[in-house]
């Protein structure tokens, strides 16, 4: 049986390659091209001049480029710098599992729209925003400044392991981190 510190360090180990495979635009800047007609919708869909972009590896590719500047989104090469319109976040929590730590901890592992995993801990927490129509939209941080938007049916998995702290306050627990849903 694997104890809960290895699958801790295989799920941590895994999400570094993954970052570590990317290319490194934190360390680029090259000056600003223009606005690219380009964005992402709610739902994590890529569309470029009004058609969206179905080839999965197309998609996954232009996310590797992607930078956050302050409200700014922008697809970057070393030579060159593409702003882009992102309606809430640019990717979409689709899937979710929870592994058991043992004594009650435990990780909860979310997928992107592209086929990573976000461990849900320190390092990529859970928060709310308020969305133009009064909604609670769950965020989880993917990787330097680039949220997800939690799917409404990986959130409904969320909510199946809940826990009640005592004056009915509620949280989703991960990676030995409270994560507190709003109060209604």
């Amino acid at each position: 049986m694997t104890s809960s510190q290895d699958i801790l360090s295989s799920i941590t180990d895994l999400q570094k390659q993954y970052e570590n495979s990317l290319p490194p635009v934190d360390t680029w800047n090259p000056p600003l091209n223009g606005d690219l007609d380009m964005r992402i919708d709610r739902e994590g869909r890529w569309y470029y001049q009004g058609g969206e972009l179905t080839r999965a590896a197309m998609v996954k590719m232009f996310s590797s480029i992607l930078k956050r500047e302050g409200n700014d989104f922008y697809l970057l090469t070393p030579v060159e710098k593409w702003r882009i319109d992102v309606e809430v976040a640019p990717f979409l929590m689709v899937g979710m599992r929870v592994e058991n730590r043992g004594s009650g901890d435990q990780l909860v592992v979310l997928e992107t729209n592209v086929g990573n995993e976000v461990l849900l801990g320190e390092h990529n927490p859970l928060w709310f925003i308020e969305s133009d129509r009064g909604e609670q939209l769950p965020m989880v941080e993917v990787r330097s400044g680039l949220t997800g938007l939690v799917s409404r049916n990986v959130f409904y998995e969320m909510v199946e392991t809940l826990a009640e702290e005592e004056g009915g306050r509620y949280y989703i627990d991960s990676s030995g981190i409270r994560f507190w849903l709003p109060e209604s």
